[in-house]
């Protein structure tokens, strides 16, 4: 697989590869061709490289056994960075470390699928980050990420959606999906949104008052 382009100015959004399900060379070639900075996670550098991916940041808290020098000339150049912080995950680090160089977006794979404790995890924890980075997490099946109060896209007619609270999401209005929602509450583990679909081409529009929304955009 053919390395990333160099995108000036941080204009487009970093790539994070986690250390979860693999997706398609499809998905990750698209993805590496216009990220600026790739960073990895320091489980996953040997399936990355396996890959004969560039990385350009490889990043955890090194408890196997880490060899540095090996991986700067395997990489050069690359910036190695140490995480020892056992409170928060790899992940979660990785977001800090975008946030400290002020850049604003991130894509992320390999964060779902394997163990279901880390997918969900990875899911939720992008809430504590809705002020500091945009962040969408992608596999082979679906797109997510965390919507704002009033949100607005064009979807075709039939594209999956799916809308999942993280606690407690009040005042939910929708418009062009299937089965509406108009001043609704979604409880995770009592009710979500999920396995909607948009009603007809066109605009998509969702706004919610208060709580933390994710939408799903799915992939059969």
């Amino acid at each position: 697989m053919s390395s990333h382009h160099i995108v000036r100015d941080d204009q487009e959004p970093a790539l994070i590869i986690a250390n979860g399900a693999a997706c398609s060379n499809e998905l990750l070639g698209q993805l590496l061709e216009w990220s600026p900075l790739v960073i990895v996670l320091d489980s996953a550098i040997e399936r990355v490289l396996e890959l004969g991916i560039k990385v350009d940041v490889l990043l955890g808290d090194f408890d196997r056994g880490f060899d540095a020098s090996h991986y700067r000339e395997m990489q050069y150049p690359i910036e190695i960075v140490h995480t020892p912080d056992q409170n928060k995950t790899d992940l979660e680090k990785a977001f800090d470390y975008l946030y400290e160089r002020n850049i604003p977006a991130v894509n992320v794979v390999w964060a779902t699928g394997k163990r279901a404790d880390h997918t969900i995890s990875n899911l939720t924890n992008m809430v504590q980050y809705r002020e500091q980075l945009k962040i969408v997490i992608l596999d082979d099946h679906s797109k997510v990420f965390l919507l704002p109060k009033k949100y607005e896209k064009w979807y075709p007619v039939n594209t999956p959606i799916s809308l999942i609270p993280i606690g407690h999401v009040t005042g939910i209005h929708s418009e062009n999906l299937f089965y509406p929602l108009t001043n609704d509450s979604l409880t995770i583990g009592y009710r979500t949104g999920s396995s909607n679909h948009v009603a007809a081409d066109g605009i998509v529009k969702i706004e919610h008052d208060e709580g933390d929304l994710l939408l799903m955009e799915c992939f059969d």
